[in-house]
Formats: C-alpha cells, sequence, structure tokens
C-alpha cells in the first residue's frame, strides 16, 4: 500500500487512552500501549507519520473517542505536540474534558 501523504495510520485499538507518536517514538508508543494494557487500561496507538500535513481527522477522532490523548516526541519545543495541541485548540476538542498530556 502507498504511503499517502497528510495520513496517519491507527496500529493498535482501544477505548481509554490514545498515544500518538510521530517518527521514532512510535516504538516506544507500542512500549507503553503494552505496559498499560498489563494493567487493564485499554490503549490505542496512532502513527501520525507526518507533522505537517497534520492528519486533522485522525486528530480529531482520537479526541473525541478517548478520556486520554498522550503525544509522544522527542522534546523539541513548538514542535509536533505543540502543533497538535494548536490544532486541537483551533477546533474546540480541549473545551470538554479531554485530558492531553505532551
Amino acid at each position: 500500500m502507498p504511503l499517502e501523504v497528510g495520513k496517519g495510520r491507527v496500529l493498535k485499538e482501544g477505548s481509554k487512552v490514545a498515544l500518538v507518536g510521530y517518527r521514532t517514538m512510535v516504538q516506544s508508543c507500542v512500549v507503553a500501549a503494552k505496559v498499560l494494557e498489563a494493567h487493564s487500561i485499554s490503549t490505542t496507538v496512532a502513527d501520525a507519520r507526518f507533522c505537517k500535513p497534520l492528519d486533522g481527522p485522525l486528530m480529531m477522532q482520537l479526541a473525541r473517542e478517548h478520556e486520554i490523548l498522550i503525544i509522544v516526541k522527542e522534546g523539541s519545543i513548538g514542535g509536533f505536540g505543540s502543533h497538535v495541541s494548536h490544532f486541537l485548540g483551533l477546533n474546540g476538542l480541549l473545551d470538554g474534558n479531554l485530558k492531553v498530556y505532551l
């Protein structure tokens, strides 16, 4: 299957926590999901694949379907986590009960 620019992918479906990784952090998300699942915490793992263009529909879906959204990033200020947070804010997805961690 060809790689579609601007489209992320869900690697594992869960319901309570969504882990979103980008580039090298995706494998860390997979490992973290296994730890959370061992504690009976249903976890989704998503590979964003791209920062720009960001897969807005995927981010909206994850924000609406989970209680907690964790953006796993490499630590740069103003990077992927900031981009996702900005997108969520512009679309009103931070106005409810969603907890977002960067």
